[in-house]
């Protein structure tokens, strides 16, 4: 793939996680069964704490606006009595959670509890964050070379927190300008790309946007931002056109600043 000259007009870097700076693998294979695994032992644990309460609520108030779905898992509410009838609510909030999880849905309500419970598990070190090991490196020299570098993920701002705090490279937030969520917008969306330039004070051509998926390039790039699709390990196969298409790095270290004097 060689060395790919970053436009002179870019002055930030935003990062897409899973499959850009963190294999797939362990998101799909650490990640999430971790909570599937341990949702119903966590709300057992959790369930009289406010936060959770609000987890729960949430979840709630977005199983009644999923009711007309396909397979959609209700959320009753408890009518204050009883440890059966406390187990059947703790139950359906995680029947909830599976389908939701099973159709890599990517609501704001299974997002947060998810979030809270990788708190957890990072926390208590049954969980570190997994890096490419070019990463550190090659965003340590952009921030050196003057670049913003930014972090833009479908997981909510806490779980991208967590997994950079709680990382195999140690504790690297401070590497970082900022953080993105789907609260400011789907990434398959232009629109989201706008909001975030407008966040960040410069304009969406001033910003190099590194994702492993072209539905996101794509949108990015309706923007009008500076896209490249990474190649990495276990990342989901590009057709032809995409790959003659997109300009493509399968390592941050391909990237080639502008000079910086």
């Amino acid at each position: 793939m060689g060395v790919l000259p970053v436009p002179a007009e870019v002055c930030a870097i935003l990062l897409d996680i899973e499959g850009t700076t963190t294999p797939i693998a362990f998101v799909q294979e650490t990640l999430f069964p971790y909570i599937k695994d341990n949702v119903k032992e966590y709300l057992r644990a959790h369930w009289e704490e406010e936060e959770c309460q609000r987890d729960v609520g949430l979840l709630r108030k977005q199983a009644q606006e999923d009711s007309s779905l396909d397979g959609a898992v209700p959320i009753p509410l408890e009518s204050g009595s009883g440890e059966e009838e406390l187990e059947r609510v703790i139950q359906a909030v995680v029947d909830n959670v599976h389908w939701q999880m099973s159709l890599d849905r990517k609501t704001t309500a299974l997002k947060q509890l998810q979030g809270h419970m990788w708190r957890a598990a990072y926390a208590t070190g049954h969980v570190k964050g997994e890096i490419f090991e070019d990463v550190v490196p090659a965003i340590r020299k952009w921030r050196e070379a003057g670049m913003k570098v930014y972090i833009y993920s479908s997981g909510s701002v806490e779980a991208q927190k967590l997994l950079f705090g709680y990382s195999t490279e140690g504790d690297i937030l401070e590497l970082f300008d900022g953080h993105f969520d789907t609260k400011i917008g789907p990434k398959v969306e232009s629109e989201s790309y706008r909001r975030i330039a407008a966040s960040i004070g410069c304009a969406t051509n001033n910003i190099l946007f590194l994702t492993d998926v072209p539905r996101e390039a794509n949108a990015a790039e309706e923007a009008d931002t500076h896209v490249a699709v990474v190649i990495r390990p276990g990342n989901a196969g590009l057709t032809d056109d995409e790959k003659s298409y997109y300009s493509l790095i399968s390592s941050f270290t391909e990237l080639f600043l502008p000079s910086s004097t």
